[in-house]
């Protein structure tokens, strides 16, 4: 397998590809198969489960992937509009570009919400359209410092969190409570409707925050004379973050809750996501173990469609027509149900990572 441009960030490639794969799986239904398979109330079984968002207050590995998603994305700008500005691109130039870009991930955002639903709705759940505003506003403080953009950020946070408790409006006044918050009372403003599960298009508010912070993260490491130097820095606020994100829920002062993304839980999972990348960075970029990235790079280089397609194509199409084919084919061989729907996802997964291999092998990268 040929290897990646030595003048990457790989262990960028890495988390954005393991991202990316999971949330390939993720469009197959192999999660609530797995939650099927394995025997009730055993170590399995818990583990199937952190496959699943929690049902309100707490966080599963699961609601982890979308602030990875958002984090990552700050990240990339970081190097992107670094390349852009030596290259001698304008400022106004690379406004436009990302007014564009923000302009499409709101439209797929849309459609895939119609896609879901398989009839025209107008939702603003999904991730790429509240990620083309928080895109859009990590932009527009780009060249701000470093203390302007975090205060920028907690900002946000703070902002959401008074918003939830303080304005008053008969019937959701109840800032944690389901269907009973100032979230639910906007989406019926925007979309006439809300959500089953209680997830509210406000949330593109305070999770602007993991974007600034990657963008943050991916300057650190840019500046950084030694690649060591920035992992004792941003370990420590990864650790940080996590402590004072689960204490504000032990202590009953804001609960980790997903849904409404309050800002105990952008803290905690921000945190997260600086542990999770400085350890790949460290392990990949530093210690150099990069043998091995790339199988998973292949899918992050063009994330976004490969995202939208499996969400598309893959699941109007491959999710149907591969385990038809699979089981049909192996079906002779006297392997049970389980074996024969596993072999399906491997399938449906295989045939989606080779389109990446293929784009991959022809240089070609769907940049939105």
């Amino acid at each position: 397998m040929p290897e990646l441009h030595n003048d990457r960030l790989f262990s960028l490639d890495l988390f954005r590809g393991l991202t990316m794969f999971l949330l390939i799986l993720e469009g197959t239904n192999f999660y609530y198969f797995l939650n099927v398979a394995v025997p009730e109330n055993s170590i399995f079984s818990i583990i199937a489960a952190q496959f699943y968002h929690a049902q309100w207050r707490g966080m599963n590995f699961w609601d982890l992937i979308q602030p990875y998603f958002t984090f990552i994305v700050g990240i990339a700008m970081a190097f992107s509009l670094r390349k852009r500005l030596e290259q001698g691109i304008s400022w106004v130039k690379i406004f436009r570009h990302i007014l564009f870009r923000c302009s499409v991930l709101f439209f797929l955002g849309i459609v895939l919400q119609i896609t879901y639903r398989e009839k025209p709705v107008w939702e603003l759940w999904n991730i790429l359209t509240q990620l083309s505003i928080s895109i859009f506003i990590s932009f527009i403080i780009f060249r701000t410092s470093y203390s302007t953009q975090i205060i920028i950020s907690l900002c946000l946070l703070l902002i959401t969190e008074l918003s939830y408790r303080y304005v008053p409006i008969n019937g959701f006044d109840q800032p944690f409570v389901k269907d009973h918050n100032l979230g639910t009372f906007i989406d019926l403003l925007l979309m006439g409707k809300t959500h089953p599960d209680g997830w509210v298009a406000i949330n593109f508010l305070p999770t602007t925050a993991h974007v600034i912070w990657g963008v943050l993260t991916g300057k650190v490491i840019m500046n950084s004379d030694n690649p060591t130097q920035p992992v004792r820095i941003i370990a420590i606020t990864g650790v940080l973050a996590i402590l004072i994100g689960y204490y504000m829920d032990l202590a009953g002062i804001t609960p980790i809750n997903k849904h409404i993304s309050t800002s105990s839980f952008v803290i905690v999972s921000g945190g997260w996501c600086l542990l999770s990348f400085i350890f790949l960075y460290w392990l990949v970029d530093v210690r150099g173990h990069r043998k091995w990235v790339t199988f998973f790079a292949i899918v992050g280089m063009n994330s976004i469609f490969i995202y939208v397609f499996s969400r598309t194509v893959g699941r109007l199409y491959l999710n149907k027509y591969v385990p038809l084919f699979i089981k049909g084919l192996m079906g002779q061989f006297g392997l049970t149900e389980g074996i024969m729907n596993l072999l399906a996802y491997i399938g449906i997964v295989g045939v989606e990572w080779y389109l990446c291999f293929w784009l991959y092998k022809k240089k070609l990268i769907i940049k939105i």
